[in-house]
């Protein structure tokens, strides 16, 4: 029996690898052999990234609620704990949105 390189399906899958690739500087976009590591790294890097958004807006949410409620001479802590004490619902995003568009509230 005839020996089978596997020459198409290895092309293919090369070529589907160094078009994630694309973008790359140097010989990370072009050459399989590092473009494999590079890709590898970059979808660990976007995994972690996506958890970690999350974490920075929470953070950013929190930052603008600390502010406005200094404004008004309550610390962040305080403001939250009225509020839960009040039974508001609404999330930290919504509430931060509240204090850039609308300050006055």
């Amino acid at each position: 029996m005839a020996r089978a390189k596997g020459g198409f399906k290895t092309h293919r899958r090369h070529k589907r690898l160094l078009k994630q690739a694309e973008g790359f500087y140097g010989r990370r976009a072009t050459s399989y052999r590092t473009a494999k590591d590079a890709v590898d790294r970059a979808g660990v890097y976007a995994y972690k990234g996506r958890k970690q958004r999350k974490r920075n807006f929470r953070a950013l949410w929190t930052i603008r609620l600390g502010v406005a409620s200094r404004g008004e001479g309550l610390s962040y802590s305080k403001l939250i704990h009225c509020l839960k004490m009040k039974q508001v619902e609404l999330n930290r995003k919504m509430l931060s949105e509240i204090a850039i568009h609308h300050p006055a509230d």
